[in-house]
């Protein structure tokens, strides 16, 4: 595919955001940037969401992931689906009664001010390490697919996206982050519906023919009942459950979008919608996941095997077979896919990092307009410089980044977790003070206690490192409640 025909497709879907961007930042106020003046329609909302929630480690290594994981992700997708009720019915009553722009707010009434701090920073941490992780596989994709062909150094087809972000972003934030995000999801979906049609039609096989193909694939195995294995049911299914409260209803990027809803019942109506499509739509993927491996056993096709008899690079298999095997049309799809699912990953997060530390850490709040536009974008561009630093960082890394992501979210959230679940659930004190230092230690252990249990017991935690990490959090605070003469 010509990287000509690629610049003009960039250029055509970047005009297509900035209109969006014109007419979202029309009438802005103060506030606009960080909550859309809570007047987002619910249905665009969840829809919209669902771009974000996929991005473009879904887009590209979830299908590819199918190949050394069989289905058994979707047992963790399944535990998430879960998760949302309690998101729905929990967590989103509380954010709406307390009237949250950052959700972290809620810390510091429930324990203190360090307590409150902490857990921002924890989000801080977490999200900058997501957000970089999903935008340099999409990256690297363009990278090979445009500007390698112009001899354009990695470094700058990166900065050259966070540009781009920054400019359809910076007025009017979240509010024009729900439409645009609408627009990526439908590219998303687009390009896994062509790619899937454009290989049924190139085997020559009917709808029904490639649904029983993806049936009877060996890789189509969705559960796992052996209790060492990391892709055991019970540790997906808990560990699916914990990461999409954590991930989802403890993350300022995603509830920022949640809130914008005109009201709780809304917000309630986006969740459950949201979490259904998402369901769905990844299962589309994986299901896109086998039928691309056996295009690609049809084709003599062949990826790598490494020493450890799994699958080298299953995050190229998409981009070869849509660049270079499937033709234009599937090539056009992709590209817009892996475009918005570009920018996607990286414009809400970049917003919610933005308002989590102004409104935490700089107390944006109560400052006069003219301050708040400035703080505003010194820390966007400061946070967009913390993205630039990270994706160079991981710039080389290998394997399919969506387990890298989660099992990086299993430390880095397991401690928003677990000051959550003992804040919501508990009405013991503890010393705000020492919150900061377990908090630190529970990830930190969990790390050790994982690998002391494979070593020995040939157990491995997987994705239920969260569950590790949040009740080694909830076993500190415990150990540092005050004592009631405190209290009173």
């Amino acid at each position: 595919m010509s990287p000509t025909l690629i610049l003009v497709i960039i250029a055509i879907y970047f005009y297509a955001l900035m209109a969006i961007s014109y007419f979202t930042s029309k009438n802005a106020s103060d506030e606009t940037y960080f909550t859309g003046d809570r007047k987002s329609p619910w249905y665009l909302v969840a829809f919209g969401m669902v771009g974000a929630g996929l991005s473009g480690v879904t887009f590209v290594s979830l299908p590819g992931m199918v190949g050394n994981n069989n289905f058994h992700f979707y047992q963790f997708i399944l535990g998430n689906v879960v998760g949302y009720l309690f998101i729905t019915f929990v967590l989103t009553p509380l954010y709406y009664r307390l009237k949250l722009v950052s959700i972290y707010s809620y810390l510091k009434d429930r324990f203190g001010n360090k307590t409150y701090k902490t857990g921002s920073l924890f989000f801080l941490v977490s999200q900058s390490f997501g957000a970089a992780l999903r935008l340099l596989l999409a990256a690297k994709i363009l990278q090979f697919a445009v500007f390698d062909h112009f001899e354009v150094p990695f470094f700058l087809t990166v900065i050259f996206i966070l540009i781009l972000v920054w400019l359809y972003t910076n007025k009017s934030g979240i509010k024009t982050i729900v439409w645009t995000d609408t627009m990526q999801t439908v590219f998303l979906i687009l390009g896994a519906v062509i790619t899937i049609y454009t290989i049924i039609t190139s085997l020559n096989l009917s709808v029904s023919e490639a649904i029983e193909s993806v049936g009877n694939h060996r890789y189509f195995k969705i559960f796992e009942w052996d209790a060492s294995s990391g892709n055991n049911f019970y540790k997906q299914f808990i560990a699916g459950i914990l990461v999409a409260i954590a991930m989802i209803g403890l993350d300022q990027n995603m509830m920022q979008k949640t809130l914008t809803c005109k009201n709780v019942w809304d917000a309630q109506k986006n969740t459950l919608t949201y979490s259904l499509i998402l369901a769905v739509t990844q299962f589309l993927f994986m299901g896109l996941g086998i039928l691309m491996y056996i295009y690609a056993q049809d084709m003599g096709i062949t990826l790598e095997i490494g020493d450890n008899g799994k699958l080298i690079g299953t995050d190229t298999l998409f981009p070869n077979l849509a660049l270079n095997h499937l033709g234009i049309l599937a090539g056009i799809f992709f590209i817009l896919g892996i475009i918005a699912a570009s920018f996607s990953s990286v414009d809400s997060a970049l917003t919610a990092l933005t308002t989590s530390f102004t409104y935490d850490f700089l107390d944006i709040e109560h400052k006069s307009s003219t301050v708040k536009k400035q703080l505003k974008n010194l820390v966007l561009i400061g946070f967009s410089c913390v993205i630039f630093v990270i994706i160079m960082v991981f710039a080389s890394s290998k394997g399919d980044v969506i387990s890298l992501i989660f099992k990086v979210a299993g430390y880095t959230y397991g401690p928003l977790l677990g000051l959550y679940l003992f804040g919501m659930f508990t009405k013991i004190s503890v010393k705000d003070k020492w919150v900061p230092v377990v908090c630190v230690f529970a990830p930190i252990a969990t790390y050790f206690l994982g690998v002391y249990f494979k070593s020995e017991f040939q157990f491995d935690f997987g994705f239920i490192n969260i569950a590790v990490n949040a009740a080694i959090t909830i076993v500190g605070l415990l150990l540092i409640h005050k004592k009631i003469k405190e209290n009173e």
